[in-house]
């Protein structure tokens, strides 16, 4: 089984320095769930969320989809952050991939060798077994000097 899988932080700075459009899949409406404060906490750092649950139709005022491949082809989506558990990933690196993501995050304690695979073999970067949020404290820190 593959480990988590976390690049260099000069690649994060990059990669999330270029990310617009964050497809939150198992986003909830209810704030206490992580996946509301991880996806209000990049909304507030100027990232567009589109929330990927069909149990919703709206979060932090935006329209949620039921799957990835409900949300419309003239919105891009940059990276896919997964808040679903392990055996359900295979299928959402497989919609990543159909809607032209860029990369596929799996949250903190998600890892699955057959996600990573599908996305990685596609082209896609791929992130798994660590928080958005905490990387992105961590390696967009402003330059103090």
């Amino acid at each position: 089984m593959a480990a988590v899988v976390n690049p260099e932080d000069r690649e994060l700075q990059i990669l999330l320095g270029r990310a617009r459009t964050i497809a939150v899949v198992g986003l909830s409406s209810k704030t206490s769930r992580p996946s509301y404060e991880i996806a209000r906490y990049l909304q507030d750092h100027g990232y567009r969320i589109v929330p990927v649950n069909p149990g919703e139709t709206e979060v932090l005022g935006e329209v949620a989809y039921p799957s990835l491949r409900d949300i419309p082809t003239d919105l891009p989506i940059d990276v896919v952050d997964v808040f679903r558990r392990a055996e359900d990933t295979p299928d959402v690196a497989r919609d990543a991939v159909a809607i032209g993501a860029k990369v596929l995050w799996l949250q903190d304690g998600i890892v699955s060798e057959e996600a990573y695979r599908i996305a990685s073999d596609a082209g896609l970067e791929v992130i798994m077994g660590v928080c958005i949020r905490t990387t992105r404290n961590r390696v967009m820190r402003e330059d103090r000097s």
